[in-house]
């Protein structure tokens, strides 16, 4: 089992941090709000921890804060994600679903590696899926999809082993670059939720035929 940081104290830390507690891994819960990261390492349970925001961090840290802070909190840790396996979860989308945040010929994931350490290892994953229906499971049998992307295979078989750990259906997606297509698919959820389905209890998944 794996050390889990979870940098982060809203509804995607609290239920990844729910579902890695529950299959066996070590979580610890750091947050600028040390009051809100010690409410959520109680409701994860299992023994998950709270750790001290911006020190030493597991095997695997989840960047589990909005994208808005995100560059601010990795360059706050600096050196002490220095060789790390790092998560990012986040989508730079405006507040109105008009657009991105980054830069036109950038996106979220590129964007962090920047600011990153040279030797943490990005992998873009989670970032499609709601919290809500994150944390309810398998939808009727079918496990979820959680889409990644990275540039460095062994990254990505580490991350897709934890997925898989957690109940979760690991589909590689390709190199990191296609997180921007990663982000563009939350986008589309998005757009879905507000226009067409109007609720979030949903998911996009792939479905095999034949």
């Amino acid at each position: 089992m794996s050390a889990i940081s979870i940098i982060g104290s809203g509804g995607m830390a609290a239920a990844i941090g729910g579902l890695a507690a529950k299959a066996g891994h070590n979580v610890e819960v750091m947050s600028r709000d040390v009051t809100k990261a010690r409410a959520l390492a109680e409701q994860v349970g299992a023994g998950a921890t709270t750790g001290t925001f911006g020190a030493a961090v597991g095997d695997i840290v989840i960047l589990a804060v909005p994208y808005s802070a995100v560059l601010d909190v990795v360059k706050q840790y600096g050196e002490k994600l220095a060789g790390k396996l790092i998560v990012d979860i986040t989508n730079p989308i405006k507040s109105d679903f008009t657009g991105f945040l980054t830069p036109e010929d950038s996106f979220g994931a590129q964007e962090i590696a920047k600011v990153a350490p040279a030797n943490a290892t990005i992998v873009k994953a989670f970032n499609t899926q709601n919290a809500q229906v994150l944390a309810a499971g398998p939808i009727g049998g079918h496990p979820l999809d959680v889409f990644i992307a990275g540039d460095d295979s062994q990254a990505k078989a580490r991350v897709s082993a934890f997925i898989d750990s957690l109940g979760l259906r690991p589909m590689d997606t390709g190199r990191l670059i296609m997180a921007r297509t990663l982000e563009h698919a939350c986008r589309l959820w998005l757009g879905l939720m507000t226009h067409s389905i109007k609720h979030t209890n949903f998911s996009i998944r792939v479905s095999l035929l034949g």
